[in-house]
């Protein structure tokens, strides 16, 4: 079994607020769990944090953590899954453009290439891949299992359709969800297991891999298993409204839920769980280039 960690490196509560409270006092905690359980994982950046706080992308790298690049500004960059109010994807011919800017702005701070990347909210496209391959991008962690449903292993995806199996350099990572149980959610969302180590417990989180290990053994499918989650999980949250500029936000308690402390821990037993199933642990990169 294979595991893979991304932390999609962004504004607090899922880019709802333009506060980087997580982004800045979350990083460290997050690295020290990381560091103690000598665990090699991929950080996504959003460029105009890495603009803001290249400290922290420089933090990540001397770590030995892998930075990637997560789009400019948070932006939706691939096809819409479903409505968000306010939400709308960028149009295909833009993604060339954005992304050549948000990864010069990443590579600035990191002072290295950038060869990963995830699409804001998973939500990606065959433009988006497209143009990640022709500026060098070696492997893409964005393809949501949960809705597509199809591809259940790391793949080379069509410059046709990036969904399908085809002949491109760049590495497809799916992200993981729970195919053993049946959804009643019209998208399929209920099968995705974020942000469940930190609501409901590791030991929770388990439950669905054991039953995915089993899912894909008896399809003679690799079980590598990617996962997503945020450095404002790992410090503490507001609850309630947040007002800032013109408005204000109520996120769902589930999003804020046990963020901080809790989320440390879990993550912490969730880690040496899967070393107790005799995971290993590997950032995208190392996983595209098969080291």
């Amino acid at each position: 079994m294979k595991v893979i960690f991304g932390f999609d490196m962004e504004t607090d509560i899922g880019s709802w607020t333009p506060f980087y409270e997580g982004f800045t006092k979350g990083t460290p905690k997050l690295l020290d769990v990381l560091n103690k359980q000598q665990v090699e994982s991929t950080f996504f950046f959003v460029g105009d944090a890495a603009r803001q706080h290249p400290d922290i992308v420089k933090m990540v790298d001397k770590a030995g953590q892998e930075v990637g690049c997560h789009s400019l500004y948070h932006e939706t960059m691939g096809d819409e899954l479903f409505e968000i109010p306010g939400i709308k994807p960028i149009l295909p011919e833009e993604c060339y453009h954005r992304l050549e800017v948000s990864t010069d702005l990443v590579q600035q701070a990191v002072e290295k290439k950038v060869v990963s990347f995830r699409a804001p909210r998973l939500w990606g496209s065959t433009a988006l891949v497209n143009a990640l391959e022709d500026q060098g991008f070696i492997a893409d962690a964005t393809y949501p299992v949960y809705f597509y449903t199809d591809r259940l292993a790391p793949y080379h995806p069509s410059r046709e359709d990036w969904t399908k199996e085809g002949d491109m350099k760049i590495l497809e990572i799916p992200n993981f969800a729970d195919m053993t149980i049946e959804s009643h959610d019209q998208y399929g969302r209920d099968r995705d297991q974020w942000p469940l180590f930190r609501t409901e417990g590791s030991e929770a989180v388990m439950v669905h891999v054991d039953n995915m290990v089993k899912y894909l053994a008896d399809r003679d499918v690799p079980a590598v298993f990617c996962f997503y989650m945020h450095p404002w999980e790992f410090q503490a949250m507001p609850e309630g409204i947040i007002h800032y500029g013109e408005g204000a936000v109520l996120p769902d308690p589930f999003i804020v839920k046990n963020c901080g402390d809790v989320a440390l821990k879990e993550l912490d037993k969730l880690i040496t769980m899967f070393k107790d199933r005799g995971a290993t642990f590997e950032s995208t990169g190392r996983l595209a280039r098969g080291e």
